[in-house]
């Protein structure tokens, strides 16, 4: 076991007070040692002790372990494992203020979604089928691709574009009615790449895979079928491979809210088009509204740029 500073040796009392009071088990101790030598570690390096630790000196740690790729249920665990010490120390009046007081669990923060860039995005939905595959199955092609440009350009869930019919689609007034979670329905516009993809699908391809029968829903598999979810996924998969990429249609999702809040759009907005019920879960993207402010103001602002000279006066 790594030696302690003098300072922090009430990390040896309260190891004592789990193993004889508590009665944890051995393995249980030895984890709760783990974790706190791991944050005295972090503490070294700012020149405190374990009793010195501030809120801010806690919220780094974890967000530490976070970069370092440490998952939510690990992150989670040496939270407890800091705030059992601290009540410990609190409760025994070896300090004043609990720097783990308040603290949001790790499960409950909100991590921003994995996005593509702007051009694995392009290259998904632009992409080119083999020579071969295209002659083949066109109808198929002309489908994927209107499917594709409607998740992206509209910022849809697998499951509304599966159950988009017809006469949800107001393509002369560039929307489309789409019934989200709950039953709720919601206007969401469609760019013109995506509203020309649909009217050559609908004009060429959909007729070829109705072979003769009807169906209310927009995008059909051959025989009129409906396509299901998981059919979704697997054309988005697929067509995510020579951009280098494992998509999902909720890849695309949060990549066209990511695209638009980068390009300056308020979260209200976003809020509306993706039809999220609450403003925080639209929230996480706030940061990307920052970095953006921050960017223009850097850009614009005579203030703004970090090399600017001081004035001499």
């Amino acid at each position: 076991m790594a030696s302690l500073p003098a300072k922090d040796a009430l990390l040896d009392v309260f190891l004592g007070y789990l193993k004889v009071e508590k009665g944890l088990a051995p393995l249980t101790v030895a984890a709760y040692e783990r974790d706190l030598l791991q944050f005295a570690q972090h503490l070294g390096k700012h020149r405190r002790s374990l009793t010195q630790a501030r809120r801010q000196d806690v919220q780094g740690f974890l967000g530490r372990l976070f970069a370092d790729g440490l998952d939510g249920r690990s992150v989670a665990r040496k939270l407890s494992a800091l705030r059992h010490f601290y009540k410990y120390l609190l409760l025994d009046r070896h300090i004043r203020e609990d720097p783990t007081l308040n603290l949001d669990t790790p499960r409950q923060w909100k991590v921003l979604p994995k996005s593509l860039s702007r051009t694995q995005a392009k290259q998904m939905i632009e992409g080119e089928e083999p020579p071969a595959k295209r002659r083949q199955q066109p109808e198929l092609a002309a489908r994927d691709r209107a499917l594709l440009e409607m998740l992206y350009g509209g910022g849809l869930r697998a499951s509304e574009v599966a159950g988009a019919r017809l006469e949800d689609l107001k393509a002369e007034l560039g929307y489309v009615m789409v019934r989200g979670k709950g039953d709720k329905d919601r206007i969401v516009p469609l760019g013109v790449p995506a509203l020309q993809a649909i009217e050559q699908y609908l004009q060429i391809a959909r007729p070829a895979l109705e072979a003769g029968k009807t169906s209310p829903f927009l995008f059909l598999g051959r025989g009129a079928r409906r396509l299901t979810r998981q059919r979704i996924w697997q054309i988005v998969r697929r067509a995510g491979l020579p951009a280098g990429c494992h998509a999902s249609p909720h890849m695309l999702r949060h990549s066209a809210a990511t695209h638009m809040v980068e390009s300056g759009a308020d979260l209200r907005t976003v809020q509306t088009i993706l039809g999220h019920a609450d403003i925080s879960t639209t929230q996480v993207y706030t940061h990307l509204a920052i970095d953006r402010l921050k960017s223009v103001h850097q850009k614009h602002h005579p203030r703004g740029k970090r090399n600017t000279r001081a004035v001499a006066v």
